[in-house]
């Protein structure tokens, strides 16, 4: 096995230990970050459900920004899933960064994502 696909495989499993032990009762905002594009989603572990979605590549998105890999962009996405979120009668969520570091992307949409009504 490569070592990048090692270090992946190690990251996964360190993430996935946290996430069990904090998400057992509360709704979960995941988060993955591509090269090119940013993925929200709210999940409800207990019944294997995703509530909310946003991404990039939504539609109402798509044709309003600039560039899908920036932090413009990553903010759009969070105030996005909160909208959604907020719709869906979801308020108090878990963060689950991915094990992505908490800074530019991720830490946009975080902060877009408490401002348009999710607290965590």
């Amino acid at each position: 096995m490569s070592e990048s696909k090692q270090l992946f495989e190690r990251r996964k499993r360190r993430v996935r230990y946290k996430i069990a032990k904090v998400s057992t009762e509360k709704l979960r905002l995941s988060v993955y970050r591509s090269k090119c594009h940013m993925y929200a989603q709210i999940i409800d572990d207990k019944a294997r459900q995703t509530l909310a979605t946003a991404s990039t590549l939504d539609k109402e998105l798509k044709g309003t920004l600039k560039a899908t890999s920036n932090i413009a962009a990553a903010a759009e996405v969070g105030k996005l899933v909160a909208q959604r979120a907020v719709k869906a009668g979801v308020k108090q969520v878990v963060f689950d960064r991915g094990g992505y570091l908490y800074h530019g992307r991720v830490k946009a949409l975080a902060d877009a994502a408490r401002n348009a009504g999710l607290s965590f």
